[in-house]
C-alpha cells in the first residue's frame, strides 16, 4: 500500500509539471496569436500534382489580401465625390489597408517600356492583316489618316509605327477590363449606375487572427461616409480578408457558445449530482487541462491552430468530463472503498474508454485534410489529458467522497426500471420493425459531396461579391486551364495554341474573354514572325509614303532580341502581368488561363476544343475536390465497417462472450441514424462519415461501463450524465454556422440518442455477471 501510494504521488508530481509546461506554452501561445482561419485548409490537398497544387496557390496568393470596392452613384461627379470620401477612410489607416494601382495596362510607362518590342506584339486580326493585304491597300490607308484633320491619336512617331498598329493591340490588351481611365481614375458604368474602381491590399495576412474585424469595420465607415456626402451613394466590397474576418468573428463566436455553454452545463450537471464544490473544482480542471493541454500539442506539432479546430474541440468538453463523473459516481456509490482501491477498480474500465474514444478520434486523421489532422490530434490529445488529471490527482486531492443527493439516486435507480431487449415475441417484433424503419431510411438515404454544400460565406457579402465579379467582369479562380511544358517557349506555344481556340468561342458569344501569359509575351517563334511581317510591310509602306509625300522617310530600328520572361518580370509592373506564370515545378513549367463570362452551357464546348491542344487540361477545382471528397466518404465508410471489427475483437480480449452488448447498441444508433437521415432528406456527406465514425469510438464506452459494472447504480449514473453532456456539447455543434460542423454535430447528436437510449437494454443481469465483470 505504502509503495501504492509513493508511485501515486510521484505520477501526481510528473503530471503537475506536465501542466505547468503547458501553461508556460499556454501564456506565449495567446502573446503570438497563431491561429488561422484559413477555410482552405480543411480541403484535401495530397492527390494532387505539383504543378496543379503550385495553381491553386497562386490563385489563393493572388486574392489573399487583395480588397476590391466599387463606388457607385447616380453620376459621374457624385461617384467621385463619394469614392474620394470613402477613399479617405479606407486608407486612413496605414496598418490595415494600403492603397494600389489598379491601373496597369494603361499605364503610360509601361507603353514606353514596351516599345523596344513594338513589332513583335501583334495581336491575330493584325497578324491576319499584315499577312493577307496588299501593301498598295496599307499605302493608301496610312496616307489618309496622315491628310487628316483629326487622325487618331498616335502613341509612337511615325516612323516607329506607320500602320498605327501599337494603340490596337493596346486596345485589346485593356478590352477585357470593363473599368477604364476616366479623369486619372477607374470608372465604368451598370446597373443604371456610374461606379469608380478602388483597390486595396491588407496589409496584416488575410488569415491572421486577432478576434477583431479591422477591414471589415474600414469598409462599414467607407459606406457611411460616402453615403454622407453623397445620399444615394452605393459601396460594394469583395475580398479574402472580409470572408476571413467574417469567418473568425463566427468562430470566435461558436467556441464561446458551444466551449463555454458545455462547460457551464457540465458544471451545473455536476452540482445537481454531488452538491459539493470539490467535484464542480475538480472536474473543471481537469477539463481546462484537457482543453489546454490539446491547443499546445497540436500547435507544437502543426505550427498553428486552425479556428474550426477550436470550434470542433469546443465539443470535446462534452466528452473529456466522463472520466471524471466516473471518479465522483463511484466516490459517492462506494464512499467506503479507499481511493486507491477505487481507482483499481475503475481504471480497466477508463483505459478501454479512453483507448476506443482516442482511436476514433485519431481515425480522422486518415483523410487527407489538414484541418481533420489537427482536429484528430486536438481532441485525442484533450482526451487523454482529462483522463491523466482524473487518474493521477484525483485520487489524491479528492479527500472527502460526496454526499448523496436526491438527483443521483433517482438517475442511479432509473436503471432498474429500464427495458431490457429479450428473446420473446415483444423483442422481436420490436426488432423487426427497428429493421424494416432502417431498410426504407437507408433506401432513401441520398449522397451528396458537393463542395459548395460547406460553403458558409455571409449571404451579404456572397451577394457583393457576385455584383463586383458581374460589373467587372472577373474570371473564375475555380475554373481555368493548365498549361504545362517542358520550359517557357513550349508553354507559351501551347497557350497560342489555346487562345487560338479560345478566339473562335469568343467570336461565338461562348465567353467574354480570357487572361493567359502569351498576350503580354508572346512565344519567341511568334515574336520573330511577327516582326517578320511588321518589317517587310512597314518598309514598303514607308517607302510609298515618301515618294508620295517628297519626304525622306525610314522605318525606326527595333531591337532584334525577343521579349523574354525576364525582361517582362524586371518592368515596374511586371510581375503583376506575368501572374499566371507557375515558373518550374518538378522539372515541369506551367502557366495558368483564367476565362471570364462563360456562357451557361458552353464549357463542355470550351473544354472539347482545348483537349485538342497538347499540354492543355481543364481544371474545375470545385468539381475536383467534390469528387475527391466522394471518395473519401465510400473510403472512410470502408474503415467505419472495420472498426466495428477491430472493436469487436479489442472487446472479446476482455469480455470474451458478452462482448456485443456493448457494440451491438452502437451499430443499432449508427444505422437508425443513416435511417433518419434518409426519412428527412438530409444528405450523407464526409464529415457525417466521421462523425459515425467517432459514434463508434464515444457509443461504445457507455456499454463499456455497463459491462464493467452490470447492474451498478452509480456506473449507470455516470453514463447518464456522460451521456447529457456529451447531447448538450454536439447538440450545440448542430448549431454551428459552418455546414461541415453542422452536419458532423447532426449526426452525433442523433446517433448519440439513440446509444444512450438503446445501451441499457441490452445490459447484463447482474446474477449473471462473468467473473471478469465482478473483479472490476
Amino acid at each position: 500500500m505504502r509503495s501504492e501510494s509513493r508511485f501515486q504521488r510521484i505520477a501526481a508530481l510528473l503530471w503537475l509539471l506536465a501542466i505547468a509546461a503547458v501553461g508556460m506554452h499556454q501564456w506565449r501561445f495567446w502573446q503570438q496569436s497563431r491561429l488561422d482561419a484559413n477555410v482552405l485548409a480543411l480541403l484535401p490537398q495530397a492527390e494532387q500534382d505539383a504543378l496543379l497544387q503550385a495553381a491553386n496557390a497562386r490563385l489563393a496568393a493572388l486574392g489573399e489580401g487583395r480588397v476590391v470596392v466599387l463606388v457607385g452613384a447616380a453620376g459621374f461627379a457624385k461617384a467621385r465625390v463619394a469614392a474620394d470620401a470613402a477613399a479617405a477612410v479606407l486608407g486612413r489607416d496605414a496598418t490595415v489597408l494600403r492603397r494600389v494601382d489598379g491601373d496597369v495596362a494603361a499605364s503610360a510607362a509601361l507603353v514606353s517600356a514596351l516599345a523596344p518590342w513594338r513589332d513583335r506584339l501583334l495581336t491575330s486580326a493584325q497578324r491576319a492583316e499584315l499577312a493577307g493585304g496588299r501593301i498598295e491597300d496599307w499605302s493608301a490607308r496610312v496616307l489618309a489618316e496622315l491628310y487628316q484633320p483629326f487622325g487618331a491619336p498616335r502613341l509612337l512617331p511615325f516612323a516607329s509605327d506607320a500602320l498605327s498598329l501599337w494603340p490596337q493591340w493596346w486596345a485589346e490588351r485593356t478590352a477585357a477590363a470593363q473599368a477604364r481611365p476616366r479623369d486619372g481614375v477607374l470608372a465604368l458604368a451598370g446597373e443604371g449606375r456610374q461606379w469608380l474602381l478602388l483597390e486595396f491590399e491588407s496589409v496584416r495576412s488575410a488569415f491572421a487572427v486577432s478576434g477583431a474585424t479591422p477591414v471589415s469595420d474600414a469598409v462599414v465607415a467607407a459606406r457611411t461616409a460616402a453615403r454622407t456626402q453623397v445620399a444615394d451613394a452605393e459601396l460594394l466590397a469583395a475580398g479574402v480578408p472580409l470572408h476571413a474576418e467574417a469567418a473568425a468573428a463566427q468562430a470566435s463566436f461558436e467556441v464561446n457558445t458551444i466551449g463555454w455553454g458545455s462547460f457551464l452545463a457540465v458544471l451545473l450537471l455536476v452540482w445537481l449530482t454531488f452538491r459539493s464544490l470539490r467535484p464542480i473544482a475538480l472536474v473543471a480542471l481537469s477539463l481546462l487541462v484537457g482543453c489546454a493541454t490539446a491547443l499546445s500539442v497540436t500547435a507544437w506539432w502543426f505550427g498553428q491552430v486552425h479556428l474550426l479546430t477550436l470550434v470542433f474541440g469546443a465539443s470535446l468538453v462534452g466528452v473529456a468530463e466522463d472520466y471524471g463523473f466516473h471518479w465522483f459516481a463511484a466516490r459517492q456509490g462506494q464512499p467506503q472503498v479507499p481511493r486507491p482501491a477505487l481507482l483499481r477498480q475503475l481504471l480497466p474500465g477508463l483505459v478501454l474508454a479512453l483507448a476506443t474514444s482516442a482511436v476514433a478520434y485519431l481515425a480522422l486523421g486518415l483523410a487527407p485534410f489538414p484541418g481533420l489532422r489537427q482536429m484528430a490530434v486536438f481532441s485525442a490529445t484533450g482526451l487523454t489529458a482529462a483522463f491523466l488529471t482524473v487518474v493521477c490527482l484525483f485520487p489524491l486531492l479528492d479527500t472527502r467522497a460526496p454526499t448523496r443527493t436526491r438527483f443521483a439516486d433517482a438517475c442511479a435507480a432509473s436503471l432498474a426500471h429500464w427495458p431490457r431487449w429479450r428473446s420473446n415475441r415483444i423483442g422481436w417484433s420490436i426488432a423487426v420493425f427497428g429493421v424494416v424503419f432502417a431498410v426504407a431510411g437507408c433506401w432513401r438515404l441520398q449522397a451528396n459531396d458537393d463542395l459548395r454544400q460547406l460553403h458558409a460565406a455571409p449571404a451579404e457579402l456572397v451577394a457583393m461579391q457576385e455584383r463586383i465579379g458581374s460589373l467587372l467582369g472577373l474570371p473564375s479562380p475555380a475554373q481555368f486551364f493548365l498549361v504545362e511544358g517542358d520550359d517557357v517557349e513550349q508553354v507559351l506555344q501551347r497557350e497560342e495554341a489555346l487562345a487560338a481556340a479560345l478566339d473562335a468561342h469568343r467570336a461565338l458569344g461562348d465567353l467574354a474573354g480570357y487572361q493567359a501569359l502569351s498576350q503580354w509575351l508572346p512565344s519567341a517563334a511568334r515574336q520573330a514572325d511577327n516582326a517578320r511581317l511588321s518589317a517587310a510591310v512597314e518598309t514598303a509602306v514607308i517607302a510609298n509614303v515618301a515618294t508620295a509625300t517628297g519626304d525622306a522617310l525610314q522605318r525606326a530600328d527595333f531591337t532584334r532580341e525577343p521579349l523574354r520572361l525576364a525582361d517582362l518580370r524586371a518592368l515596374a509592373s511586371g510581375e503583376r502581368l506575368a501572374r499566371t506564370w507557375l515558373g518550374s515545378v518538378d522539372g515541369r513549367s506551367g502557366s495558368i488561363v483564367l476565362l471570364h463570362g462563360v456562357r451557361a452551357g458552353a464549357l463542355p464546348a470550351l473544354t472539347a476544343s482545348a483537349a485538342t491542344v497538347a499540354g492543355v487540361r481543364f481544371v474545375d477545382r470545385t468539381a475536383g475536390i467534390s469528387e475527391l471528397l466522394g471518395r473519401y466518404r465510400v473510403g472512410m465508410g470502408a474503415w467505419l465497417v472495420a472498426g466495428y471489427f477491430g472493436v469487436l475483437l479489442l472487446l472479446s480480449l476482455r469480455h470474451r462472450r458478452s462482448a456485443w452488448r456493448a457494440l451491438l447498441p452502437t451499430l443499432i444508433g449508427t444505422v437508425l441514424t443513416l435511417a433518419v437521415f434518409g426519412f428527412a432528406g438530409w444528405p450523407l456527406q464526409l464529415f457525417g462519415v466521421l462523425a459515425l465514425l467517432l459514434l463508434l469510438g464515444m457509443g461504445v464506452d457507455y456499454g463499456i461501463f455497463l459491462l464493467e459494472h452490470p447492474g451498478d447504480g452509480a456506473a449507470w449514473l455516470a453514463v447518464a450524465l456522460a451521456g447529457i453532456s456529451t447531447l448538450l456539447a454536439f447538440g450545440l455543434l448542430a448549431l454551428s454556422a459552418t455546414p461541415a460542423l453542422r452536419a458532423f454535430g447532426l449526426t452525433m447528436l442523433i446517433g448519440e440518442v439513440l446509444v444512450w437510449l438503446v445501451t441499457p437494454c441490452f445490459r447484463p443481469a447482474a446474477a449473471h455477471a462473468e467473473p471478469a465483470q465482478v473483479a472490476a
